[in-house]
């Protein structure tokens, strides 16, 4: 196909787009602290929602796109993802912005699987294949990084708001391009999309996610987290059991005997579990510690993305010297050296003895995501390739909401266990979190404002530690379950080897 590259290239667009989307957000947290008074809960499901929607619904669209067409459900999904945009960017109240974001997320499950089938259904030899799903992924770690730097200029100028409407002519670019640029491609056998499976995947992912969000945050004592927990699994027992009884699946189950499948989609949610800490981390630290401007903390990243793409683009070359399980766990050693590191942070900062440590982990990233997507979509058939795009997403998406909700909840547990409030200061607030707490010391004499801001940076700090060395343990297992779980896994994966190619 003589516009492969060019499709490659919407596809990209579409990819950096939602990658800059979540990235920008953390850059808002604060002001949305001080500019709509959200809590600390709050905060966090405006951080979440969008990952919990969008996780809920990646296997309905993906399999929606084989059926009705991957270029026509990216382009309805362009024209939903910059509508709903535009409404999250006037949300008045928190309640209203969640909901906004739940919204985005509807659209953005339209978008991922389909820019990933795309590419599977476009590149069909293996080195090409990998190559391309390399710069995709170069373009979503790029994304990552331009954000801040994007959010930074607009929060030093404008509203909070004003990170969601840069989504807008982005969306655009991604509509008109794919309207002349790509080709249309479905199962020509997909059959109907089942209800019951639909309504199964997504209340089970959504019951499920909201328990473990509520555990971390209250506990497990509660009667609400122990119900909805039993509920989700349940209701993700019985989709997988009627996927067995029907003859057009939402996911083919016989996927997951395909050990280089199953060991990618696990070794991809446990990696974007733990490294999801770092954006939120980061965010707060750079911001609120260091006092830098939401600016500065873009621009301090911007190399750690940056290095995500180059090792997104390596990774294919890495693989015939390394072989597939060598890369994807190098990249997670590499991060877990890292966040080691992060575990010595203090309230001052050397930021060019960090900047090493960032651009190794960012490459580190770049490596095993690129090659873990890589090993999905060829190891399933180019006719269910939204199908199996949506898998890898969703494991992605629900790591990354479930890391934020729980190590953001470590973060914060960490955080008001170890604050010392001066003698006279009310508690409440401050508690909550560390912008709860400068913001209460601005209503404070200098003695005790000064006092209570140094106590909240060091307790934040404190919990940083914790939450990093969490982390690093955590990609030091997942580092070593790819190097077994991807063992023997051929260099290049040719078409439909490892399949059997089911329809």
């Amino acid at each position: 196909m003589k516009n492969k590259w060019s499709c490659l290239a919407i596809a990209c667009l579409a990819t950096l787009l939602l990658s800059l989307d979540l990235t920008v957000l953390h850059l808002a947290l604060p002001r949305l602290v001080a500019d709509l008074g959200a809590t600390s809960t709050q905060l966090l499901w405006i951080g979440d929602m969008y990952g919990f929607a969008l996780a809920g619904l990646l296997v309905t669209m993906g399999n929606l796109g084989d059926r009705i067409g991957r270029k026509r459900l990216l382009l309805i999904g362009a024209v939903a993802f910059g509508a709903a945009s535009a409404v999250t960017a006037y949300a008045p109240t928190p309640e209203l912005l969640i909901a906004a974001r739940a919204l985005l997320g509807v659209a953005g499950a339209t978008i991922m699987p389909s820019t990933l089938s795309i590419i599977r259904n476009v590149f069909t030899e293996p080195a090409e294949r990998t190559a391309a799903v390399g710069i995709w992924s170069g373009m979503s770690a790029a994304g990552f990084a331009v954000g801040p730097v994007v959010g930074g200029l607009l929060l030093d100028h404008f509203w909070w708001g004003s990170v969601f409407l840069i989504n807008v002519p982005i969306m655009a670019l991604v509509l008109v391009g794919g309207i002349l640029v790509l080709p249309e491609s479905r199962n020509p056998r997909a059959g109907r999309l089942d209800p019951a499976s639909v309504a199964l995947s997504f209340t089970g992912i959504v019951t499920l996610i909201y328990a473990i969000k509520e555990a971390a945050h209250k506990g497990l004592g509660h009667a609400d987290v122990v119900i909805a927990g039993v509920a989700g699994v349940a209701l993700l027992a019985l989709f997988v059991w009627r996927q067995t009884r029907l003859a057009d699946p939402l996911i083919d189950v016989r996927l997951f005997a395909r050990r280089a499948f199953t060991a990618s989609v696990l070794t991809n949610l446990l990696a974007i579990f733990a490294m999801s800490a770092m954006m939120l981390m980061f965010a707060w630290y750079l911001q609120l510690v260091l006092g830098w401007s939401p600016l500065q903390a873009g621009l301090a990243q911007l190399p750690g993305g940056l290095s995500g793409a180059v090792g997104g683009v390596l990774a294919a070359r890495l693989i015939q010297h390394l072989g597939r399980n060598g890369v994807v766990a190098l990249g997670l050693a590499m991060n877990a050296g890292a966040f080691l590191y992060y575990a010595t942070l203090d309230t001052e900062l050397n930021y060019w003895a960090l900047l090493p440590v960032m651009i190794i982990q960012g490459m580190g990233t770049g490596l095993a995501f690129t090659v873990n997507n890589d090993n999905v979509l060829a190891t399933a058939p180019r006719q269910r390739a939204g199908a199996a795009a949506a898998v890898s997403e969703t494991a992605f998406e629900l790591g990354g909401a479930l890391g934020i909700a729980i190590l953001g909840t470590v973060l914060t547990s960490a955080y008001r266990a170890h604050l010392a409030l001066p003698p006279g200061v009310p508690g409440e607030a401050a508690r909550e979190s560390l912008a709860g707490a400068l913001n209460a010391a601005t209503t404070l004499p200098a003695t005790q404002a000064d006092q209570l801001v140094r106590a909240a940076q060091v307790a934040f700090v404190d919990g940083v530690h914790l939450t990093s060395l969490v982390t690093a343990a955590l990609l030091a297992v997942v580092a070593v379950l790819a190097l077994v779980g991807l063992r023997g896994v051929p260099k290049e994966i040719p078409e439909n080897v490892l399949t059997g190619a089911p329809s």
